[in-house]
């Protein structure tokens, strides 16, 4: 293989310099994530408004083919969290006047989900309408999706032989047929209303700010780990409600992009410097400049003379 020192940093030049010319690509896709966003499915959650029915749990149960809901003696004794058989809750929350407060739980669908971006085969994959969509198929079982989520939600089925992540996934399949997500038909109240993010976060802001008696000023999900399509208003603070309120603000891919978009750097570099190495440590005589093997000899003769 005939490879010159000049021909070898010309590759390595060229291959570090299309890699680094890459990642600003990436980051300039990534900065126009909360515009698309404004167009993607969302659901803004008024807990003002939740009667506690749990209707939201018996068509969520009835569309994804779960077990029925347990009975309110048994749903409210004591606070609940979505598993691998319930993709939605209803809790209560006891207020000082002493009526009771309730909020419905489920996946908060990132706009940048973390568990898709953790997901190594893309068994977790962001829809471009808005949902955080699961192949089983594609699973290996790896659980970074778990431990990456910033809310919590995706739950691994332990107790089967094959088991695979469950959560809600927004009724993608429903949507996709123009149909509201199944809890959202349902709800007799109107506290959970459906369209698009950029419209929900308007309304959201109008209800909020035109009525600073009724509403905390806080849009839970409008900021949170760089906002959600899941979106809740509330007279309660967020985290009386069980909210995780310590949720960095900022994208979670965002906060590691910069970490993990230099392996792909040194990854792409290294072939080519592999190579280059390996082609001067075997070079034969053939390959070597004329002269060389003469000049060597020379050298080898002076210092024995």
């Amino acid at each position: 293989m005939k490879l010159g020192r000049r021909t070898f940093l010309q590759i390595a030049g060229a291959t570090g310099t299309a890699a680094l010319v890459a990642l600003p690509g990436r980051s300039r896709a990534a900065s126009d994530v909360h515009a698309v966003g404004a167009d993607e499915s969302s659901v803004l959650v008024d807990t003002t408004k939740c009667i506690g029915c749990r209707g939201c749990e018996a068509a969520c149960a009835e569309a994804n083919k779960l077990p029925d809901p347990p009975g309110d003696d048994k749903a409210y004794a004591a606070t609940r969290t979505t598993g691998p058989e319930c993709f939605t809750v209803v809790n209560p929350t006891p207020k000082a006047d002493g009526s009771t407060r309730y909020v419905k739980r489920q996946c908060m669908h990132c706009v940048e989900p973390a568990c898709a971006s953790a997901c190594p085969v893309r068994a977790l994959d962001k829809l471009a309408t808005g949902p955080v969509a699961y192949d089983g198929s594609k699973c290996m079982g790896c659980r970074y999706c778990m431990v990456a989520c910033p809310f919590s939600v995706p739950k691994y089925e332990y107790s089967k032989a094959i088991p695979v992540v469950r959560k809600c996934t927004f009724c993608s399949g429903r949507q996709a047929e123009g149909k509201q997500p199944a809890c959202v038909g349902v709800c007799p109240s109107g506290a959970l209303a459906y369209g698009t993010r950029g419209q929900l976060v308007e309304e959201a802001r109008r209800r909020v700010y035109g009525n600073p008696d009724k509403y905390l000023p806080h849009i839970y999900g409008e900021h949170e780990a760089g906002g959600t399509n899941w979106m809740y208003v509330s007279d309660l603070s967020f985290e009386k409600l069980g909210f995780e309120v310590a949720v960095n603000d900022n994208s979670y891919p965002k906060l590691v992009r910069g970490a993990l978009g230099v392996p792909p750097v040194v990854m792409t570099l290294w072939p080519p410097l592999l190579m280059g190495l390996w082609a001067f440590s075997h070079r034969d005589g053939k390959n070597k400049p004329h002269g060389t093997d003469h000049g060597a000899g020379k050298a080898d003769g002076g210092n024995h003379g």
